[in-house]
Protein backbone atom coordinates (compact mmCIF):
# COMPACT_ATOMS: atom_id res chain seq x y z
CA UNK A 1 0.00 0.00 0.00
CA UNK A 2 1.21 3.51 -0.79
CA UNK A 3 2.83 5.09 2.29
CA UNK A 4 0.85 8.31 1.94
CA UNK A 5 -2.42 6.41 1.69
CA UNK A 6 -1.48 4.35 4.78
CA UNK A 7 -0.68 7.47 6.82
CA UNK A 8 -3.90 9.12 5.61
CA UNK A 9 -6.08 6.18 6.64
CA UNK A 10 -4.45 5.99 10.08
CA UNK A 11 -4.89 9.73 10.54
CA UNK A 12 -8.58 9.57 9.64
CA UNK A 13 -9.11 6.59 11.98
CA UNK A 14 -7.38 8.46 14.80
CA UNK A 15 -9.60 11.52 14.30
CA UNK A 16 -12.72 9.33 14.19
CA UNK A 17 -11.79 7.62 17.48
CA UNK A 18 -11.21 11.01 19.13
CA UNK A 19 -14.64 12.17 17.92
CA UNK A 20 -16.13 8.94 19.24
CA UNK A 21 -14.58 9.58 22.68
CA UNK A 22 -15.97 13.12 22.72
CA UNK A 23 -19.49 11.86 21.95
CA UNK A 24 -19.31 9.06 24.54
CA UNK A 25 -17.65 10.99 27.38
CA UNK A 26 -19.13 14.43 26.64
CA UNK A 27 -17.58 17.66 25.40
CA UNK A 28 -17.07 18.99 28.92
CA UNK A 29 -14.61 16.20 29.76
CA UNK A 30 -12.32 17.46 27.01
CA UNK A 31 -12.57 21.12 28.07
CA UNK A 32 -11.32 20.75 31.65
CA UNK A 33 -7.78 20.18 32.85
CA UNK A 34 -7.56 17.20 35.20
CA UNK A 35 -4.76 14.65 35.69
CA UNK A 36 -6.87 11.99 33.97
CA UNK A 37 -7.56 14.19 30.95
CA UNK A 38 -3.87 15.07 30.63
CA UNK A 39 -2.86 11.39 30.72
CA UNK A 40 -5.61 10.53 28.26
CA UNK A 41 -4.50 13.20 25.80
CA UNK A 42 -0.78 12.39 26.15
CA UNK A 43 -1.27 8.67 25.58
CA UNK A 44 -3.75 9.10 22.72
CA UNK A 45 -1.45 11.68 21.12
CA UNK A 46 1.50 9.31 21.56
CA UNK A 47 -0.40 6.42 19.99
CA UNK A 48 -1.56 8.47 17.01
CA UNK A 49 1.64 10.46 16.56
CA UNK A 50 4.04 7.60 17.21
CA UNK A 51 2.28 4.96 15.14
CA UNK A 52 0.76 6.92 12.29
CA UNK A 53 4.08 7.23 10.40
CA UNK A 54 5.32 3.73 11.23
CA UNK A 55 4.67 1.68 8.11
CA UNK A 56 5.48 -1.58 9.89
CA UNK A 57 2.32 -1.23 12.00
CA UNK A 58 -0.77 -2.21 10.06
CA UNK A 59 -4.06 -0.33 10.04
CA UNK A 60 -5.77 -3.16 11.96
CA UNK A 61 -3.07 -3.12 14.68
CA UNK A 62 -3.27 0.66 14.93
CA UNK A 63 -7.06 0.53 15.23
CA UNK A 64 -6.83 -2.13 17.95
CA UNK A 65 -4.39 0.05 19.92
CA UNK A 66 -6.58 3.14 19.95
CA UNK A 67 -9.79 1.18 20.60
CA UNK A 68 -8.21 -0.59 23.60
CA UNK A 69 -7.04 2.76 24.99
CA UNK A 70 -10.49 4.27 24.44
CA UNK A 71 -12.05 1.34 26.31
CA UNK A 72 -9.65 1.87 29.24
CA UNK A 73 -10.51 5.59 29.39
CA UNK A 74 -14.27 4.90 29.31
CA UNK A 75 -14.00 2.29 32.09
CA UNK A 76 -12.01 4.70 34.29
CA UNK A 77 -14.56 7.47 33.64
CA UNK A 78 -17.35 5.14 34.74
CA UNK A 79 -15.45 4.16 37.89
CA UNK A 80 -14.59 7.77 38.76
CA UNK A 81 -17.93 8.18 40.56
CA UNK A 82 -16.55 5.86 43.24
CA UNK A 83 -15.11 8.12 45.94
CA UNK A 84 -11.77 6.30 46.31
CA UNK A 85 -11.22 6.20 42.54
CA UNK A 86 -12.19 9.84 42.12
CA UNK A 87 -9.78 10.92 44.84
CA UNK A 88 -6.95 9.00 43.19
CA UNK A 89 -7.64 9.92 39.56
CA UNK A 90 -9.24 13.37 39.66
CA UNK A 91 -8.33 14.59 43.14
CA UNK A 92 -10.36 16.69 45.57
CA UNK A 93 -10.70 20.45 46.11
CA UNK A 94 -8.15 21.68 48.65
CA UNK A 95 -8.87 24.49 51.13
CA UNK A 96 -5.94 26.93 51.23
CA UNK A 97 -7.53 29.65 53.38
CA UNK A 98 -10.32 29.25 55.89
CA UNK A 99 -11.76 32.19 57.86
CA UNK A 100 -8.70 34.30 57.15
CA UNK A 101 -6.18 31.64 58.22
CA UNK A 102 -3.78 30.24 55.62
CA UNK A 103 -3.16 26.49 55.57
CA UNK A 104 0.55 26.49 54.66
CA UNK A 105 0.70 22.70 54.42
CA UNK A 106 -2.07 22.62 51.80
CA UNK A 107 -0.44 25.46 49.87
CA UNK A 108 2.78 23.44 49.68
CA UNK A 109 0.79 20.35 48.72
CA UNK A 110 -0.73 22.01 45.62
CA UNK A 111 2.48 23.90 44.82
CA UNK A 112 1.30 27.49 45.27
CA UNK A 113 3.68 30.07 46.73
CA UNK A 114 2.83 32.98 49.02
CA UNK A 115 3.31 35.44 46.14
CA UNK A 116 1.00 33.44 43.86
CA UNK A 117 -1.63 33.17 46.59
CA UNK A 118 -1.57 36.92 47.22
CA UNK A 119 -1.75 37.59 43.47
CA UNK A 120 -5.01 35.62 43.24
CA UNK A 121 -6.37 37.43 46.30
CA UNK A 122 -5.57 40.84 44.76
CA UNK A 123 -7.21 39.77 41.50
CA UNK A 124 -10.43 39.32 43.49
CA UNK A 125 -10.17 42.91 44.75
CA UNK A 126 -8.99 41.87 48.22
CA UNK A 127 -5.73 42.88 49.88
CA UNK A 128 -5.29 40.57 52.85
CA UNK A 129 -5.85 36.94 53.75
CA UNK A 130 -7.91 38.23 56.66
CA UNK A 131 -10.55 39.34 54.15
CA UNK A 132 -10.84 35.80 52.75
CA UNK A 133 -13.54 33.54 54.11
CA UNK A 134 -12.42 30.61 51.99
CA UNK A 135 -9.89 29.97 49.21
CA UNK A 136 -10.26 26.61 47.51
CA UNK A 137 -8.04 25.04 44.87
CA UNK A 138 -10.31 23.18 42.46
CA UNK A 139 -9.40 19.89 40.79
CA UNK A 140 -8.66 21.70 37.50
CA UNK A 141 -6.11 23.96 39.22
CA UNK A 142 -8.35 27.03 39.41
CA UNK A 143 -8.39 28.96 42.69
CA UNK A 144 -11.85 30.03 43.90
CA UNK A 145 -11.89 32.75 46.56
CA UNK A 146 -14.86 33.66 48.78
CA UNK A 147 -14.63 36.91 50.71
CA UNK A 148 -15.91 37.49 54.24
CA UNK A 149 -18.87 39.52 53.00
CA UNK A 150 -20.17 36.83 50.65
CA UNK A 151 -23.39 35.13 51.75
CA UNK A 152 -23.38 32.76 48.77
CA UNK A 153 -20.57 30.21 48.37
CA UNK A 154 -19.22 29.63 44.87
CA UNK A 155 -19.40 25.87 45.27
CA UNK A 156 -22.58 23.74 45.50
CA UNK A 157 -23.42 22.06 48.78
CA UNK A 158 -24.61 18.98 46.89
CA UNK A 159 -23.38 17.80 43.52
CA UNK A 160 -24.29 14.54 41.79
CA UNK A 161 -25.87 13.13 44.94
CA UNK A 162 -22.85 13.83 47.15
CA UNK A 163 -22.46 16.31 50.01
CA UNK A 164 -19.67 18.88 49.91
CA UNK A 165 -18.89 18.97 53.63
CA UNK A 166 -16.25 21.69 53.26
CA UNK A 167 -18.91 24.10 51.93
CA UNK A 168 -21.30 23.12 54.71
CA UNK A 169 -18.61 24.11 57.17
CA UNK A 170 -17.97 27.40 55.34
CA UNK A 171 -21.65 28.46 55.61
CA UNK A 172 -21.83 27.40 59.27
CA UNK A 173 -24.22 24.46 58.96
CA UNK A 174 -23.94 20.72 59.50
CA UNK A 175 -25.22 17.59 57.79
CA UNK A 176 -28.20 17.37 60.16
CA UNK A 177 -29.38 20.80 59.02
CA UNK A 178 -28.92 19.82 55.38
CA UNK A 179 -30.93 16.61 55.69
CA UNK A 180 -33.69 18.46 57.50
CA UNK A 181 -33.75 21.17 54.81
CA UNK A 182 -34.04 18.76 51.89
CA UNK A 183 -36.78 16.80 53.70
CA UNK A 184 -38.75 20.03 54.10
CA UNK A 185 -38.64 20.37 50.31
CA UNK A 186 -40.03 16.87 49.81
CA UNK A 187 -36.74 15.14 48.98
CA UNK A 188 -35.90 12.03 50.98
CA UNK A 189 -32.36 11.15 49.91
CA UNK A 190 -29.23 13.12 49.05
CA UNK A 191 -28.70 10.69 46.15
CA UNK A 192 -31.88 12.06 44.50
CA UNK A 193 -30.33 15.52 44.15
CA UNK A 194 -28.36 16.55 41.06
CA UNK A 195 -27.43 19.99 42.39
CA UNK A 196 -27.89 21.76 45.72
CA UNK A 197 -27.04 25.48 45.92
CA UNK A 198 -26.98 27.81 48.90
CA UNK A 199 -28.07 31.22 47.65
CA UNK A 200 -28.63 34.19 49.99
CA UNK A 201 -29.39 31.94 52.95
CA UNK A 202 -31.73 29.61 51.04
CA UNK A 203 -31.19 26.07 49.79
CA UNK A 204 -32.12 25.56 46.13
CA UNK A 205 -32.38 21.96 44.92
CA UNK A 206 -32.36 20.44 41.46
CA UNK A 207 -33.35 16.78 41.59
CA UNK A 208 -32.82 13.97 39.12
CA UNK A 209 -35.84 13.16 36.91
CA UNK A 210 -38.03 10.47 38.42
CA UNK A 211 -38.10 7.21 36.48
CA UNK A 212 -41.68 6.09 35.96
Amino acid sequence: MNIYLLVGIKFILGIMVMILQIHILGKYEFSINTPLNQIQNYVLGGIIGGVIYNTSISIITFLIFILIWSLVVIIVKLLVNIKAVKSLVVGNPVILIKNGKVNVENCAKVGISADQLMLHIRMEGLFSTKEVKSAIMETNGKLTIIDMQSATPKFPIISNGKINRDILEVIGHDEKWLLSSINEQGVENIQDIFLGEYVNGELNLTTYPKII
